[in-house]
């Protein structure tokens, strides 16, 4: 049996799954969401489907596909119905729900359903709009918007709000709020600057500019929420046998959420209504805390772990997590040395420690199999923007050696040891396996490397300044503590440095 509307009755609610009321299927559009991807139907939407379910929102999505339709397309043959599997750990507790999302209202394709599209524009109940069209999506592209299809989403957008602006007369109350996804900083603010840009472009009236500009508010967004999309085979086929329904548009994700939305107004705060049943929604006039959080807790633990996770014989951080040694590595990096340099005016010491446990509890996700290997990619410029900062922050702080970042930093040189192979790759080599470096620093490294001697490794690379920046090569003991560790790593391997070291804390 396949998830649909008119199946939704035949299905018996099975442990743990929430199954939609017909009511919300009569509720009004008031969302255009540009983009079908998994990270908005596993965030934005969820928050849409859970504050409708309670009254709330009570409003569903319109979709715009970028790509055409074709003619089995999953979500007109589920009426755009689609089970959502949340798999977790949150606050130490194994978490596990099932819902079928009922948000999306009907999902049209750009290139062959552009005049409806445009028809929805005259709806006065549409107030928000959505999107996710990857970073590259928030790009000026120059082109007619009155004309055809608009190639590019902000072309899209222009040509949609200038639509809108006809159907209303310039209403002032006919602005929408708009909210992009896409993982840049100040994406509201870099969106609204090139659809402003491209309305001059196209010569458009100076009324309808004015209107553009005053009417229509575009919010800063930062989203959060590991949503891998499809379940493997064979957790998918047991889903589907335990439900008694097939899905073509079934999902995972974590169950950590954060929709992060930056504005200071009381429209944004009545259109965005459904922040009120979910936490995981935070409406704030700035967000850079957010931010800083995630770049810093989330990120950089994952950068300065995933070098030696992976020299000590760990493929997946999940792996890493059951091993007490790493995990006590994770611990101390995330929640004594990173928490406290990011701690100041903005972020208290015991908001970062919250975060770094809800970090950890994500690490920990039983249902997740993130590749260690996949995080070393751009390995030093990931380096660069997420931990040197911090690095830097800890000394302002105190002159004290970070034990946990001067071992990740080790473990990060020695990883970058590299060579090239016959196919013109730059490769490693770690537990009698040759892996594969994707970095465009690695030539950099390779030639720091070329000096044989350790010590002289270190201090050629924490001077360099086309690496960091800066130098980091008088920060105090810090140089030291790196070619320590790296010996170690070097002549007894990542384990045995990493017993070692959690030995010597524990005896301490």
């Amino acid at each position: 049996m396949q998830l649909s509307k008119v199946n939704l009755e035949k299905i018996s609610a099975a442990p743990g799954l929430t199954v939609p009321n017909k009511e919300l299927f009569d509720l009004p559009e008031r969302v255009l969401q540009f983009g079908t991807g998994v990270l908005l139907r596993g965030l934005p939407d969820y928050f849409i489907e859970k504050a409708n379910r309670q009254g709330i929102f009570n409003g569903r999505i319109v979709v715009v596909k970028s790509t055409a339709s074709g003619g089995a397309d999953s979500f007109s043959k589920q009426d755009g119905l689609y089970t959502q599997v949340i798999k977790g750990i949150e606050h130490g507790k194994l978490v596990e729900e099932t819902v079928i999302n009922s948000s999306i209202s009907r999902v049209l394709a750009a290139q062959s359903e552009w005049s409806i599209i445009l028809e929805c524009a005259a709806n006065p109940d549409l107030q928000l709009i959505i999107s996710n069209t990857t970073e590259v999506g928030i790009a000026l592209v120059q082109e007619d918007v009155q004309k055809d299809v608009p190639k590019s989403f902000p072309g899209k957008l222009l040509a949609f709000l200038l639509e809108r602006y006809k159907q209303f007369n310039g209403s002032a109350t006919s602005g929408m709020v708009i909210v992009p996804t896409e993982l840049i900083p100040g994406n509201g603010d870099k969106l609204r600057a090139i659809v402003l840009e491209l309305a001059a472009w196209n010569q458009l009236p100076a009324a309808f500019i004015s209107w553009l500009e005053t009417a229509n508010l575009f919010c800063n967004s930062l989203v959060d929420r590991i949503v891998p999309g499809k379940l493997p085979d064979a957790d998918r086929i047991a889903t589907e046998k335990k439900l008694g329904y097939s899905d073509d548009l079934m999902i995972l994700s974590e169950c950590f959420r954060l929709w992060a939305i930056e504005a200071d107004s009381d429209r944004v705060r009545e259109v965005l209504s459904f922040a009120k049943v979910d936490d995981g929604v935070v409406i704030a006039p700035d967000i850079e805390k957010f931010r800083e959080l995630k770049l810093r807790l989330l990120n950089g633990t994952h950068t300065l772990s995933c070098g030696l996770a992976y020299l000590a014989g760990f493929t997946t951080v999940r792996e890493a997590m059951g091993n007490e040694f790493m995990t006590g590595f994770i611990n101390q990096l995330s929640k004594e040395e990173i928490a406290r340099a990011v701690a100041g005016e903005k972020i208290s010491y015991e908001e970062a420690c919250e975060f770094a446990g809800s970090v950890l509890d994500r690490f920990r996700n039983p249902s997740l199999d993130h590749q260690w290997l996949s995080i070393t990619v751009q390995y030093s410029s990931k380096m660069k923007m997420r931990n040197i900062p911090v690095l830097l922050a800890h000394y302002r702080r105190t002159a004290e050696v970070p034990d946990a970042i001067a071992l990740g930093f080790a473990a990060y040189l020695l990883f970058m040891k590299c060579s090239k192979d016959g196919k013109g790759q730059w490769v490693g080599q770690s537990n009698g396996n040759t892996y594969v470096i994707q970095d465009d620093s690695a030539a950099i490294l390779h030639g720091h490397w070329e000096l044989k001697d350790i010590d002289k490794v270190v201090d050629a690379v924490m001077a360099d300044e086309t690496l960091w920046g800066t130098d980091i090569s008088g920060l105090p003991g810090f140089a030291s503590a790196v070619k320590s560790n790296l010996q170690s790593l070097v002549k007894n391997g990542a384990m045995p440095t990493l017993r070692r070291i959690e030995f010597a804390k524990t005896t301490a």
